[in-house]
């Protein structure tokens, strides 16, 4: 049986790369590619999509987002990320979001097609390495808030921009990023941004 497989990746050359990979099986058809997290859906739903494999950085809707999106409206469809950054705990995001398979870009050609098949199968697909990495590492110490909060003064948003987009009192996101910055042993804000990222929290 042909897997049918949607692939979304914003960089065209990357895109074309695993397109061009993945219609080397002749057990896997793409169906569908798209450049942006908010097509994904759409695109999934209209192809008959099996499989989509998502880049876990995506203009629009992030790559984590679409595959909650989703498990929640086509549970039918798998789903397997890919990331540049083995980071374990972009790992553990990738998994809260119940995501089914977790792979590094810079794998080899035939761990893709394997990931693929093996999530169209029904496993989860994980690099091992990564997955031990994760297994040893600190759970993010910030509440999903606090994380809120933090990706959007990452993004370069001011106190005031902050509130408004989370719905909070500027008082209230000041409090949250002074906790955060607590928490994380920063020296300031753009320090917990810092540790944050690195670890994969946000």
């Amino acid at each position: 049986m042909v897997i049918r497989v949607l692939v979304a990746e914003d960089m065209h050359i990357v895109r074309g790369a695993l397109v061009a990979l993945l219609r080397l099986e002749p057990d896997i058809e793409v169906v569908s590619e798209v450049a942006c997290g908010d097509e994904i859906l759409a695109a999934a739903r209209t192809s008959r999509t099996q499989v989509a494999v998502i880049d876990i950085d995506l203009p629009g809707k992030d790559g984590l987002t679409a595959a909650t999106e989703l498990h929640e409206q086509l549970p039918e469809v798998r789903t397997l990320i890919l990331t540049s950054l083995g980071r374990p705990g972009t790992l553990r995001r990738a998994l809260a979001a119940k995501v089914n398979g977790f792979l590094l870009k810079d794998a080899p050609a035939e761990k893709l097609a394997n990931a693929v098949r093996g999530v169209a199968a029904g496993r989860r697909m994980v690099d091992g390495d990564l997955a031990l990495a994760a297994w040893d590492t600190v759970e993010c110490p910030l509440t999903p808030r606090e994380i809120d909060v933090l990706r959007l003064t990452a993004e370069g948003r001011d106190t005031l921009e902050v509130a408004a987009k989370a719905f909070l009192s500027t008082g209230t996101v000041r409090n949250y990023l002074t906790t955060i910055v607590s928490k994380l042993n920063a020296r300031n804000r753009v320090d917990a941004i810092r540790i944050a990222k690195e670890s994969g929290w946000i």
